[in-house]
C-alpha cells in the first residue's frame, strides 16, 4: 500500500510502498502497538507510519552521513 506523510523535519511529503494491510493499519490507529501489529515491518517502515520521518530526516537530524 502506498502511504504518503508529511515530514515534520523538512515539511515534504514523501511517499512509500509498505507491506501493510487496511485492518493492519486500522487495529494499529486503534491503540494496538505498531510493533505487535505489523512485526514484519523494518524499524524504518514502522518509523515512516508513526512520524513521518525518513531514514534521511534522521540522518540529517542526528548529522550522520
Amino acid at each position: 500500500m502506498i502511504i504518503s506523510k508529511k515530514s515534520p523535519l523538512t515539511g515534504g511529503w514523501n511517499a512509500k510502498d509498505i507491506d501493510v494491510t487496511p485492518e493492519e493499519l486500522r487495529r494499529w490507529q486503534s491503540g494496538e502497538l505498531i510493533q505487535n501489529v505489523m512485526p514484519h515491518l523494518s524499524p524504518d517502515d514502522r518509523e515512516f507510519l508513526m512520524t513521518g520521518l525518513t531514514p534521511a530526516d534522521w540522518d540529517e537530524m542526528t548529522g550522520a552521513e
